[in-house]
């Protein structure tokens, strides 16, 4: 349904997408995942037709609606995509009804389909009893629903969704991630959604593309980011908690990490090791696998603890299932398994 092959999109010589190729099939929920000021935005923008391409094509159903070499592009409303902006976007002197029945009078259908789709879509966003009443009347989450409403009203072959629900508290981003995946269900529409929140990208989709200074760093299913991660920057950015990278040298004894001697056998002579955290022990003494922290996190998650220490810029977290008589700003001994669940190059690719 949506292909996108070696884009990239440069505003003067900087050049924020970079040679970005993905092929995602129809009914997809593919989320665009990565850190502030990555691209993942620009990238959404530029399938919307809000930004033209600088190089490459974006497909649609087997349609061209882009063409960067050619410097060409159908026009937004004409590429059978909806869009659902961060702000909301919806027009203040409108009802909701009107803001949801707006984009079908501008495709001029008829009057009475009109209002069967708009009391469908309505119904559907369970918000038909605020079909009245203006925007400045109803709270944000009722004013994301009404967004989402306006935007598939038309029946659009590709939702496009820009961090919907970073405005919204936790409470509620909760609830309206169960209602963006039900929705999804029931429009079959393919769907690509942004977002930094990696709990939202493991949760929702289908397909994942983590993105990092403007380039995809792995795109795959969740389960395939969490299991084998190929840069250590996804490996970092992905999973509750995140999988600890430690820097391996070759030193006069043998190996270190982070400093301290260790009885590892690294593929390289300076590289990285992942651990993840359900690995780390916390232990009482001193032994040739532990590393010195000072404890600086202390939390509960799924009926276990959390435990994070710091030295110098090294930050570790371990999963215990209990972590008693200890304070912040104690010297803790992380203790690392014998092997490592796999190794990083120091430019951030997987070795082996």
């Amino acid at each position: 349904m949506l292909e996108i092959k070696n884009l990239t999109k440069r505003f003067g010589d900087f050049e924020a997408v970079k040679d970005i190729s993905l092929c995602v099939p129809d009914g997809a929920f593919l989320v665009l995942l990565g850190p502030s000021g990555c691209g993942k935005s620009t990238l959404l923008r530029v399938l919307a037709g809000l930004e033209h391409a600088s190089e490459g094509q974006i497909i649609f159903d087997d349609q061209i609606v882009s063409d960067g070499q050619k410097n060409w592009s159908v026009d937004p409303a004409k590429r059978n995509s909806g869009l659902v902006f961060q702000s909301y976007a919806l027009w203040p002197h409108m009802s909701v009804r009107g803001n949801v029945e707006w984009p079908l009078k501008v495709m001029n259908m008829p009057a009475a389909e009109r209002k069967t789709r708009t009391d469908e879509v309505l119904n559907l966003l369970d918000i038909h009893a605020l079909a009245d009443r203006y925007p400045n009347e109803i709270s944000g989450g009722q004013q994301q629903r009404v967004a989402i409403a306006r935007t598939i009203a038309p029946k659009p072959g590709v939702l496009l969704f820009d961090e919907p629900l970073s405005n919204l508290d936790a409470k509620l981003r909760v609830e309206m991630r169960t209602e963006l995946m039900r929705l999804h269900r029931t429009t079959g529409a393919t769907t690509v959604y942004v977002t930094h929140d990696q709990i939202e990208a493991m949760t929702m989709a289908t397909h994942v593309a983590v993105i990092n200074e403007g380039r995809v760093q792995q795109f795959g299913a969740p389960s395939d980011l969490i299991d084998h991660p190929e840069t250590a920057f996804v490996a970092t950015f992905v999973g509750t908690p995140p999988n600890n990278i430690i820097p391996v040298t070759k030193s006069d004894e043998g190996y270190a990490l982070a400093g301290h001697q260790m009885p590892v056998e690294p593929p390289s002579d300076d590289c990285l090791a992942m651990y993840r955290a359900e690995t780390l022990k916390l232990v009482n003494t001193k032994s040739s696998r532990s590393l010195p922290m000072e404890l600086v996190e202390v939390s509960a998650i799924a009926g276990r603890t959390m435990v994070t220490g710091l030295s110098d810029t090294l930050r570790l977290t371990a999963i215990v299932d209990r972590a008693e008589n200890i304070r912040i700003g104690d010297t803790i001994q992380f203790e690392l398994p014998k092997a490592p669940q796999c190794w990083f190059a120091h430019s951030g690719e997987r070795i082996g």
